[in-house]
């Protein structure tokens, strides 16, 4: 799925060109979680952690519907897991 996603962000064509994958992988939780205001603190994630763990994170966030904030519940679940490492 996450495959997908990336396709469609390149047949975009964005204004902006996209040249690491990291940048991919934040543009697309940035889409998945609804929050493209905060789109280089995802970028940041994809820096430094594996995608397919930010991608089951964010899916899991976006498919919970009565949660309105689903970037800032990402980060704090993502912050509560980064400190149980």
């Amino acid at each position: 799925m996450e495959e997908e996603y990336l396709e469609e962000i390149r047949r975009r064509g964005k204004k902006s060109k996209v040249y690491e994958e990291h940048q991919l992988v934040g543009l697309l939780l940035a889409e998945i979680l609804e929050d493209e205001k905060h789109k280089s603190l995802y970028m940041k994630l994809a820096k430094v952690h594996e995608p397919d763990f930010l991608f089951k994170l964010a899916k899991s966030v976006a498919e919970r519907k009565r949660v309105k904030k689903k970037g800032a519940y990402f980060m704090r679940i993502f912050t509560q897991m980064s400190k149980k490492k």
